[in-house]
């Protein structure tokens, strides 16, 4: 390998860890990272042997981590012509896996919140309107302004998702356009 192709090598090596280390702020591990790292600077589809080849990891550990990565539309499956074995891609548009990373954990936040309130919402107002403890009435009452105060914050999160979705959300803060950033 010539020392040029060995420079690159280890400048790709020192960004594939950062975006590792990166993602884990988000929630991902630091592995599914590494796998995300070496898909973004691969120039063409890798099978799951030549993930495992790159980043020292069991096959299983690459297959659940690229279901992960799957999930999350941060990779996608392409065909490759002669081979039959499954082969991915990075979506190197950071911006797109920043939406649907973000919308995903809006949705699944909701998503559980919504389903403890619609149990716990109709005990909490039953006790609210006919506890015989005063304390215990009150209490309920201060839940349930808590609950409808919560359900505005679900709105506005549901209504932030959908905008990210649409690209609505570039009405009020435009995407910066390619050489902007190269300074």
């Amino acid at each position: 390998m010539s020392e040029e192709l060995e420079s690159l090598e280890e400048a790709r090596d020192i960004l594939i860890s950062a975006i590792a280390q990166s993602m884990v702020i988000y929630g991902v591990t630091p592995s599914v990272g590494r796998i995300y790292g070496v898909l973004y600077f691969a120039n063409e589809p890798m099978s799951l042997d030549d993930i495992k080849d790159e980043v020292a990891m069991s096959k299983g550990s690459v297959s659940n981590g690229m279901r992960d990565l799957l999930e999350t539309e941060m990779v996608f499956k392409v065909w490759k012509k002669g081979d039959r074995r499954d082969h991915y891609m990075a979506e190197k548009d950071f911006l797109r896996n920043f939406i649907n990373f973000f919308v995903k954990m809006l949705r699944q936040e909701r998503s559980l919140i919504m389903k403890a309130n619609e149990q716990a919402k109709p005990v909490i107002k039953d006790v609210a309107e006919n506890a015989q403890s005063e304390e215990a009435q009150q209490t309920a009452k201060k839940d349930l302004e808590n609950l409808n105060h919560s359900l505005e914050y679900f709105d506005w999160t549901m209504r932030l998702a959908n905008a990210m979705e649409s690209g609505e959300i570039f009405d009020f803060i435009p995407k910066q356009t390619t050489g902007e950033n190269e300074k």
